[in-house]
């Protein structure tokens, strides 16, 4: 995988975070087909916000196909392929969170999962541009009203 978070990332918009930023730090990775990292230090305003430990976790992990898989064979009369197989992507955000005073930490997990049919990568990769830069720009431009989504329930 040629994913690599290096230096800080920048935080979304969200209110209560005053120009949110998280470092990076390169961590074993649960196996061959993933990279992780935990946020060992935070920048900005972010009051209240820990940073990565035992007991409360804050990781990023990418998920890759454990192998590539490749389009189906068309049928030599109709030429029609009956094999659509994805390669599926995912990139998880684990953060510890308190549910309530005086009890244990529990994880929120945040999970995003590219699916992409074998083939499209290579016939049709401005679509798959397009679709990644889209929602990508869906979670950035809207990243205060999906918190506030979050925390009051209300889509």
């Amino acid at each position: 995988m040629s994913l690599t978070l290096s230096g800080a990332i920048t935080g979304a918009t969200v209110s209560g975070l005053t120009s949110p930023t998280y470092t990076p730090t390169s961590i074993t990775s649960p196996n061959n087909n993933s990279k992780s990292w935990s946020i060992t230090a935070l920048g900005g305003t972010q009051t209240g916000v820990d940073v990565h430990s035992a007991s409360k976790p804050f990781t990023h992990t990418i998920f890759g196909p454990t192998s590539i898989r490749g389009l189906g064979t068309p049928n030599p009369v109709t030429g029609v392929i009956k094999s659509f197989p994805t390669n599926n992507y995912r990139l998880n955000t684990r953060k510890g969170v308190a549910p309530a005073a005086s009890q244990p930490n529990q994880l929120c997990r945040i999970s995003t999962v590219w699916e992409v049919p074998a083939g499209a990568d290579s016939y049709d990769s401005a679509n798959i541009k397009a679709a990644h830069s889209s929602h990508v720009g869906v979670l950035w431009g809207n990243s205060s009203s999906l918190c506030d989504t979050l925390l009051s329930g209300n889509i």
